[in-house]
């Protein structure tokens, strides 16, 4: 008989599956698209402006909730946040609501879903508790300034190791933010665009440019820091 630990877990397990399943035959994924934005942008800027507070919180709420369930839409939603909200604002609404659906999804991973997440990417599970063991939380810091490990996977996985949930948290937070100021730049000058001449726009250019080089660079010094840190005694 199970106990009501596992019942738990089963429910849960089964909530998650239905509402990813409903996510895709309901085709909500229509209406996270740039171009539906671009089609409705004053609309939607009017309703923020309008109701400030509750837009925030319901995209908050949204955007925890695909990413918390790994269903590919952070990127998407972070350049929709950017052309709404503009850079600061962005930057903090998204910052907040993608560090809260990576917590999400972790805890699911680490109390729910541990077997399934144990069977479908061991392949990770060895990597990785090999660089935490080695590193600590920087390791984890590197995965998220360095995208080299899917965002979804790397919130899964970490579950499984010995991570704290407030060190995964605040790593997280602060891992991701370079990269979330650029992807929110980058929607903002993205959701100026009015026709195809405003592709040439300067901004533009060099908000996409830094966004490309990013990665790059973010590589670069991670590797010299992992370097230090090997050699430090």
């Amino acid at each position: 008989m199970l106990s009501a630990k596992n019942v738990f877990k089963l429910a849960l397990a089964a909530a998650v599956i239905v509402c990813i399943g409903l996510f895709f035959f309901l085709p909500l994924n229509e209406y996270l698209s740039f171009e539906y934005l671009q089609q409705q942008r004053n609309a939607i800027v009017d309703l923020y402006l309008a109701h400030p507070i509750l837009f925030i919180a319901t995209y908050i709420a949204v955007y925890v909730v695909l990413t918390g369930l790994s269903i590919p839409s952070a990127t998407l939603l972070t350049l929709i946040g950017g052309a709404v909200f503009g850079t600061v604002t962005g930057t903090v609404v998204v910052l907040s609501a993608s560090t809260l659906g990576a917590i999400c999804a972790f805890v699911l991973a680490r109390y729910v879903l541990r077997d399934y997440v144990q069977e479908k990417f061991s392949k990770y599970l060895g990597q990785v508790n090999r660089g935490v063991a080695e590193e600590g939380a920087f390791y984890l810091f590197g995965l998220r300034v360095v995208p080299v490990v899917p965002y979804f996977v790397v919130n899964f996985v970490m579950a499984l190791t010995p991570i704290r949930l407030w060190t995964y948290y605040w790593v997280t937070q602060l891992g991701m933010l370079p990269g979330t100021v650029l992807y929110v730049n980058s929607g903002k000058e993205l959701g100026k665009l009015q026709s195809a001449s405003g592709i040439l726009s300067w901004t533009l250019i060099l908000s996409l440019v830094a966004l490309g080089l990013f990665p790059l660079v973010a590589k670069k010094l991670v590797d010299l820091a992992r370097s230090r840190i090997r050699k430090s005694p």
